[in-house]
């Protein structure tokens, strides 16, 4: 940051800005990514790109942020809220697909906790009904699915570098285009409707507007920020690791009591350890938890209230099935502390508040 000071450069687009987008493209093989003011942004620019509009529907899944869905009616397009799976807690393929209409343009996944959602048969869906597939990949920079890095399999992946994320600079995003048929309108609609970047390269003779666009780009003090940490990120995400697997092991025998439930990670999935949730028996036992856990210094919360149910997601969604799975994982999951650093002492602490917390319940299982 004092580099980005001394430069006399604090705009976007700067040095610090091109280092984090070449990290990210080396990392995801895309071939543009846009450092973006946060990951909402980013979802604004890739709905733009599958030229999304009124009549349009996209088909979000309802356990999530409110971003994606904010993009979508921001465009006037229609979010359809349809259900998650009970393993991934991500968007499920089988609801997706019942949520399709003839007006369905896009479908808009997101990889929970850094679990890849199954993108092959979203893929599948995708292909059959010509729809744009973007990735609300922002609990998942560091993760994989069978190899492959989440945000690189859709059209568009979208990230969050929040204070909340793996890797922050308090606010921030980017926006990876993995068609090349987008990347010229992207980089247009990234530098305020105009076509800086060519101009810039040499290949027209004005810089002009051109398109529809924002002003699209972090600050040079942020991308700073942003970069110290791309440079360590691996030893961060290890470092998470490392807590996440304390975590499971300590409340393997409180699942086997019946007392909880631990996250599920199916095969082929590589994790950052964005997140370490359980679920607990019904939501009275979520709520006691986290007051026992606040008893002993341990912040837990609990994630995402339903946007099917959320006054904005009646207004400007509608909803496609019961949504059982999604209702029921919103009642019962609480999330634990995490972060790089957490001691083993802190985690058993954690772990002790919360396994006396609830009483085993006959018959609990995941949703």
């Amino acid at each position: 940051m004092a580099e980005a000071i001394e430069s006399g450069e604090l705009s976007g687009g700067g040095r610090f800005s091109a280092l984090c987008a070449a990290r990210l493209r080396e990392r995801l093989g895309s071939p543009l990514v846009l450092m973006t003011p946060s990951c909402a942004t980013a979802l604004e620019l890739a709905v733009a790109l599958a030229e999304l509009g009124p009549g349009d529907e996209a088909v979000v899944p309802s356990f999530n942020h409110p971003a994606a869905a904010v993009a979508v009616a921001k465009a006037g397009a229609v979010p359809v809220f349809a259900d998650i799976a009970p393993d991934t807690l991500g968007l499920d393929p089988a609801a997706a697909a019942a949520a399709v209409t003839p007006s369905t343009r896009a479908v808009l996944p997101t990889h929970y906790a850094g679990v890849a959602c199954d993108m092959a048969a979203l893929a599948r869906l995708a292909d059959r009904h010509g729809l744009a597939v973007i990735e609300d990949a922002a609990h998942g920079l560091y993760a994989d699915l069978d190899g492959r890095p989440l945000g690189s399999l859709g059209d568009a992946g979208c990230f969050s570098f929040d204070r909340v994320k793996n890797v922050s600079s308090g606010e921030g995003g980017a926006l990876a285009v993995n068609r090349d048929d987008w990347v010229a309108r992207a980089e247009a609609l990234g530098e305020r409707g105009t076509n800086r970047a060519a101009f810039e390269r040499g290949e027209v003779s004005e810089y002009s507007w051109v398109d529809l666009g924002a002003a699209a780009v972090p600050g040079e003090l942020t991308a700073a920020y942003l970069w110290a940490q791309l440079e360590v990120a691996e030893e961060i995400r290890a470092e998470r690791l490392a807590v996440w697997g304390m975590y499971h092991e300590r409340l393997a025998a409180a699942e086997a009591r019946g007392v909880l439930m631990r996250p599920s990670v199916p095969a082929g999935r590589r994790h950052d350890a964005h997140i370490y949730y359980v679920l607990m028996p019904d939501r009275g036992e979520r709520d006691r938890a986290i007051a026992r856990l606040a008893d002993a210094g341990v912040q837990a919360a609990f994630h995402f209230v339903p946007l099917h149910s959320s006054p904005a997601g009646r207004r400007f969604g509608r909803t496609h099935g019961p949504l059982e799975v999604t209702d029921d994982v919103a009642a019962r999951l609480l999330r634990l502390p995490m972060w790089p650093g957490l001691s083993e002492r802190d985690v058993d602490r954690a772990v002790a508040a919360l396994a006396g917390a609830a009483r085993p319940r006959a018959g609990a299982a995941r949703a």
